[in-house]
């Protein structure tokens, strides 16, 4: 091949791929928060959940994107993982709309009359509102122009490539699975399936592979994106490692079923395409045959999808996941920030779980210095990492009440660091407290409100700050009168006093986090205190 031609290759290729992230780029930037409301609010049924991941698949041209969004929400806790299962399988669907537009409008009309307008004014509307939704608008239709000058270049290639390379013809196995192999492999080279399978439609259109064959690569471009699943699940969280997972049995199963059916299938297509459209373009036959394997792959999932989504949230649970680790973040939660804080929330609201039992069973009296030290490792250790998804987070543009939210959320976070301790302070519990003493019964009743999963929480029976503060008073007198008169062992009255500060201290933490956790931005007084609940000053 002349180097000219390679080049041109080449070029059509960076070109297209750099139109691609333009207009997904810029139609995430133009949409807001639409795209997100979308996956998260039409996700109910099955139905809804399919028609919402194809149809925003299809307007940002990415199913990364949209698999990236959907882990967001899941670490987030906005949806849960059998919610995202059709979800994920309609973003599958959802690519196949490139096909259509490559088919269509790439090489039915004249690119030149269209594609270089376009991206003069997409950069008009860009250079006049950089980082506003007309700027997004803008980038999207300069993507949308470069895309196509990129595949006018890869025609030209692909049309002198075509008198001198020829790929393998007929259906012999060797055949299939060298044409399996180049689809497989172009998808993980470029990690893009639309880019890959612009290329399938193009080397068809120019005759550098008949239709059958062309067929074979595209369902190798399906299957190549199971690589970029597992490859973004390494060191993931379990609900990453679970959407990867379905993303990849859906494209397994829907892969083996069209290689199966391929002698079937694509000539009752190659009918339906003559009789219908009247149109024998080899790229509309492969847009028509993507779409129809995809659409055969969620019929298949319809008995198989609630035998995968238990499987698989069986074989990735967080029991498997260190317990010092973040369980609910990872990088592509930091990508969205308004996400980034909901995970901070869980992941917070996690560590203040595991905190409030400890302190609770340390009241009790049944909480071992070895757990006390194990508990101490874990908060360290997951606080440091929630620092570190707060560094990686964009906050370049962080929206003020987001910057206020997550602020909240770190201090909730060192709230429960104190807690973890102050806990080692209470261990081993002094005997002369039991929970017949009205200041321990009170303070584990206020723990047990403040628990990040109390489902009395806001009850009016509950004790208050303010309340146990007076018990501790009390009881501290007490101890103080009885200390003196030698009814208690100077030593041991020390003893409970320092436990009874420990726990009052704690009780004031556990207080603060369960209001910033519960109403992240809430403003408290530099004691973390509300005006109105002020503490009585020791």
């Amino acid at each position: 091949m002349p180097l000219s031609s390679i080049a041109e290759l080449a070029g059509g290729l960076g070109l297209f791929l750099l139109g691609m992230l333009m207009l997904t780029d810029g139609l995430r930037l133009a949409a807001g928060g639409v795209l997100r409301d979308i996956l998260r609010r039409f996700t109910r049924t099955p139905l809804r959940g399919l028609g919402s991941g194809a149809l925003v698949t299809a307007a940002v041209q990415s199913s990364s994107a949209v698999t990236v969004m959907l882990i967001g929400f899941i670490n987030a806790g906005l949806l849960t993982f059998s919610q995202s299962l059709w979800v994920i399988f309609g973003a599958n669907l959802g690519t196949s709309m490139t096909g259509w537009l490559v088919a269509i409008v790439g090489f039915k009309l004249q690119i030149e009359t269209f594609a270089l307008p376009l991206v003069a004014l997409g950069m008009v509307l860009r250079l006049s509102g950089a980082r506003t939704r007309r700027g997004g608008l803008g980038t999207a239709i300069a993507g949308f122009g470069v895309l196509f000058v990129g595949l006018s270049l890869l025609q030209g290639g692909f049309a002198e490539t075509a008198t001198r390379v020829t790929l393998p013809t007929g259906g012999g196995l060797l055949t299939v699975g060298w044409l399996l192999l180049i689809g497989f492999g172009l998808t993980v080279a470029m990690q893009s399936s639309s880019a890959a399978l612009a290329i399938a439609l193009t080397a068809a259109h120019t005759g550098v592979v008949d239709v059958q064959g062309a067929a074979v690569v595209v369902i190798g471009v399906n299957v190549g994106t199971t690589a970029t699943a597992v490859l973004a699940s390494i060191g993931a969280t379990s609900n990453a490692k679970r959407t990867a997972g379905a993303h990849i049995g859906f494209n397994l199963v829907t892969g083996a079923a069209a290689l199966l059916l391929l002698p079937v299938l694509l000539p009752a297509l190659l009918r339906l395409q003559d009789g219908v459209f009247a149109d024998d373009s080899p790229a509309v036959s492969l847009a028509l045959f993507h779409t129809a394997f995809n659409l055969l792959g969620v019929l298949l999932m319809v008995p198989l999808a609630g035998a995968m989504g238990r499987f698989l949230e069986r074989r990735f649970t967080r029991g498997e996941e260190q317990p010092t680790r973040p369980q609910h973040l990872d990088d592509t939660v930091a990508e969205v920030p308004e996400l980034a804080v909901a995970a901070l929330v869980r992941e917070v609201s996690a560590v203040g779980a595991a905190t409030i039992d400890a302190a609770c069973s340390a009241l009790h009296g049944r909480l071992s210095a070895t757990e006390a030290a194990r508990l101490g490792q874990q908060v360290t250790d997951i606080g440091t990492g929630v620092n570190d998804f707060v560094v990686r987070m964009n906050r370049e543009g962080l929206a003020e009440d987001t910057s206020v939210q997550l602020a909240s959320v770190l201090r909730a976070k060192r709230s429960y660091e104190t807690i973890a301790l102050q806990i080692d302070d209470l261990v081993p519990w002094p005997a002369g407290l039991s929970e017949a003493e009205p200041y321990v019964g009170a303070a584990v009743t206020l723990l047990r409100s403040t628990h990040p999963e109390a489902a009395d929480e806001g009850d009016p029976a509950s004790p208050t700050l303010a309340h146990t503060d007076v018990l501790y008073r009390e009881l501290r007198a007490r101890l103080l009168v009885d200390g003196a008169r030698g009814a208690v062992d100077v030593a041991e009255m020390e003893r409970m006093l320092n436990v009874a500060s420990s726990t009052r201290r704690i009780l004031k933490k556990a207080t603060e986090a369960a209001l910033l956790l519960s109403a992240p931005g809430t403003v408290l007084g530099p004691e973390g205190e509300e005006p109105a609940t002020a503490m009585v000053a020791e």
